[in-house]
This record gives C-alpha cells, sequence and structure tokens, in this order.
C-alpha cells in the first residue's frame, strides 16, 4: 500500500512540475514590412472586388473572395544595387494582344535571392511619365521557376519608383499577375527572356483558378 501511495505522490509531482514547459503563447507584432504587405494584399482584393477597377470580368467577380496570396515572407525583400542606364534607347515590348509599348531600360537591379546573384531589367515608359502621377513610376516585368506551376505561366509585374540613390529596394511580395490573367480583353507587356530568375519566387500573388 505504501508502495502505491509513493508512486502516486511522484506521479503527481511530476505533473506539477511539468507545468512550467506549458506556457501561453505570446503572438509578436508583425513587423513594418509585413504590414505593408498585408496593406498591399488588401488594397488589390479591394480594387479587384470594385466593379469600377476590377479587371474580373461579372461572373467571376461576383464570387469573388480574394486573390491567392504566398505568405507574406521577408526574405524575397531584396536590397539591390541599382545602376542606371543613362544611355539606353527607347525599344518595343510586344503585348499580349499583338501590338507594342515603347519602354526604356531606365536601370539594372543586381541582387542576392535565395542564394544566388540575380540582375534584372527595370523599364520606365516614355509615354506614362507625361503623367504627373507616373513620373516616378518604374516598371519590372520578371519571370522565374514558379511559372506555370504555382504562379501564372507568362511571369508577373512588379510596381516600383526612382530611388534617391543606387539602392532600389525590390518586395516580391508585392508582385501581381498582368491583367491578362483575368481577362483576354486587356492587351499586357510580355515579359523580356532577359528577365528571368533562375530561382522559384514564392512570393505574390499565384497563378487565377478560374471556377
Amino acid at each position: 500500500m505504501r508502495q502505491i501511495l509513493f508512486l502516486l505522490v511522484l506521479v503527481l509531482i511530476s505533473c506539477e512540475g511539468g507545468k512550467k514547459y506549458h506556457k501561453k503563447s505570446v503572438l509578436k507584432p508583425a513587423s513594418e514590412a509585413v504590414r505593408s504587405i498585408i496593406a498591399f494584399q488588401n488594397k488589390l482584393n479591394e480594387e479587384y472586388k470594385d466593379p469600377e477597377t476590377s479587371p474580373l470580368p461579372d461572373r467571376y467577380r461576383k464570387n469573388f473572395e480574394g486573390l491567392d496570396f504566398f505568405k507574406p515572407n521577408e526574405a524575397y525583400i531584396v536590397k539591390a544595387r541599382f545602376e542606371r542606364t543613362a544611355d539606353a534607347k527607347p525599344f518595343l515590348l510586344p503585348n499580349t494582344g499583338g501590338d507594342n509599348t515603347t519602354e526604356v531600360v531606365y536601370g539594372i537591379a543586381h541582387f542576392e535571392l535565395n542564394g544566388k546573384q540575380h540582375r534584372l531589367e527595370i523599364y520606365q515608359s516614355p509615354e506614362l511619365i507625361k503623367q504627373e502621377k507616373y513620373r516616378d513610376y518604374l516598371f519590372l516585368p520578371f519571370l522565374d521557376e514558379t511559372n506555370g506551376e504555382e504562379t501564372y505561366g507568362g511571369g508577373r509585374y512588379i510596381d516600383l519608383s526612382i530611388p534617391n540613390s543606387d539602392t532600389l529596394i525590390i518586395d516580391f511580395n508585392k508582385a501581381y499577375n498582368p491583367y491578362c490573367v483575368y481577362n483576354k480583353k486587356y492587351s499586357c507587356p510580355l515579359v523580356p527572356r532577359q528577365n528571368y530568375l533562375n530561382t522559384k519566387v514564392l512570393a505574390g500573388v499565384r497563378d487565377f483558378i478560374k471556377k
């Protein structure tokens, strides 16, 4: 009997002692970068819900709940060395609709991502900069190894602004699909092959699955 009581006391002591390992989880506040990514996602979803700004046809928009995003990941925010190309001449960038847009290679971004060195051309439209709100706008279309699997096969876009220095922050969490992914009435610039990243960019908007 004494042995049984002794064992019970040991069990109670063990259980009581184990409580110190069961701490309440404390949610860490999101970083400023993550808050910015979430704000971008929310804004994009609102635009796609609004019939005045949405590229979605009515049959898709009426049941639209939100785009499919990768989880915010600060590893896909890169600090690139930005090399301006002052003497670059305008060139014609083909569109999905068979026409072209005129672009200039404003600069080259050099950076490291997923343990590899990369470079991407950053474009500026001579036509768009005539408008006040697009005066500092830069266009980054890119391809990567997720295309055709996790993301749209034709690549994705990122909107940027002219930096004040030779450093350019590129947040791939803010990559979005061309409008022609959702609606054939749009004509979208094709991504040049020189802007192919030999790595997976698991950030930004995923491919759109039509239902």
